[in-house]
């Protein structure tokens, strides 16, 4: 029988997964693949998207030239434009010489633009010139240059809802959206997920020298109803990690879980944590109690000692006798506080930053701000 012509592409491209979702998002990537057009990909952080567009640059008569990764958000907004575009010597404090852009170095080939709704409006301007005639001129120069490149652009934000609120040009919108493609979170296609770890598990053995015993039904069905909010990225992480910490024994739902919690102390904590079909009602209510405490923002060292309670609790046959939390106090309008937006703005960054032991990464995460918003507001707010 032959061999269906999607998996021998994923096979080419290195897209894992069996779900209808990806399979029509791979016929979407042959479809706009031979095409000069702009491509947009959209979907949760984590989903996999510069995967998608280093799959269309595969397929494309660009292959044998680069392809140029650029994450926007990740670049201060004063210096994004000279590093896409370019500057001539002397065009600013530090510019000691003449240096080519991004798009001068993919000419031929593909640039993709990660999380573009971060670009700034001015950047977007000379973007979309590209865009249209291939046409950018360096910082500091005057000379018009011309390159020949494929834009494919990346986020995960409503860039429509950005055009309503006038933070990203509705014409540029436009311009990248010739083609879209849409990756839904791994929540959303779970048949993907027995793949996925058989793929990462490959990877890590290839990668280390360690002994690999498997996964219990019970970790296995864990892995299989956890809610992925950090999608295949914490897939992956989650599944390298417990590989190595299991040190050649069978991988446990406990490892996994443990782990899990380990790891929402460093990105957001979901709302949509796991409650395995089939388990016991006190393991099922030990889970329920765990997003109870979640919600209520309870500090990470203090609900891992409540749930450990409840747990021994729970093997000696005893009730758990969790307590309530107290009842919240009626307030009444007159006597709520009303601060400045920017002084509120200003408390947060700072909490955020104390928490985080100045890490301005998990800083932007907690958050929800790209690291270069949050890079403006530290100076804004004379936070440094």
């Amino acid at each position: 029988m032959a061999k269906d012509p999607i998996e021998k592409i994923q096979k080419q491209v290195g897209i894992v997964g069996r779900s209808e979702a990806i399979r029509h998002i791979i016929r979407q990537i042959v479809s706009v693949a031979p095409t000069d057009l702009a491509v947009l990909i959209t979907g949760e952080s984590g989903t996999g998207k510069e995967i998608v567009a280093k799959a269309i640059h595969e397929l494309s008569p660009r292959r044998n030239k680069p392809m140029i990764s650029v994450n926007c958000g990740a670049i201060p907004e004063g210096i994004l434009e000279s590093e896409l575009f370019g500057h001539e010597k002397g065009a600013f404090t530090g510019a000691v010489a003449s240096k080519k852009g991004y798009f001068e170095l993919a000419d031929g080939g593909t640039i993709f633009l990660d999380e573009i709704g971060e670009m700034p409006l001015q950047t977007q301007v000379k973007l979309l010139r590209v865009l249209e005639n291939g046409e950018f001129m360096r910082v500091g120069s005057g000379e018009v240059r011309r390159v020949d490149v494929r834009v494919i652009a990346a986020t995960n934000r409503d860039l429509a809802v950005m055009v309503q609120q006038g933070q990203f040009r509705q014409d540029l919108y436009f311009r990248l959206k010739a083609a879209s493609i849409y990756i839904p979170p791994l929540r959303e296609r779970r048949e993907d997920i027995p793949l996925l770890i058989e793929h990462f598990v490959q990877q890590v053995l290839k990668r280390n020298n360690i002994e690999f015993a498997g996964f219990t039904d019970e970790a296995m069905q864990l892995l299989m109803t956890y809610d992925w909010p950090g999608n295949v990225r914490e897939l992956r992480n989650v599944i390298e990690t417990v590989i190595i910490l299991a040190g050649g024994k069978k991988i446990t739902a406990d490892l996994i879980r443990d782990h899990l919690m380990h790891y929402e102390e460093e990105v957001e904590v979901s709302d949509n944590l796991p409650i395995l079909a089939g388990t016991t009602v006190d393991r099922a209510e030990r889970e329920l109690i765990y997003k109870a405490l979640v919600s209520l923002g309870v500090e990470m060292r203090e609900m891992k000692q409540i749930l450990l309670e409840i747990d021994r609790k729970i093997e000696n046959g005893k009730p758990t006798g969790i307590p309530m939390p107290p009842p919240v106090a009626t307030v009444r309008p007159e006597d709520i506080e009303i601060k400045p937006l920017d002084e509120l703005e200003r408390e947060m960054i700072e909490k955020a930053l104390e928490k985080f032991r100045g890490n301005r990464r998990k800083a932007a995460r907690a958050l929800n701000i790209s690291e270069r918003t949050l890079y403006r507001k530290i100076k804004e707010y004379g936070l440094v």
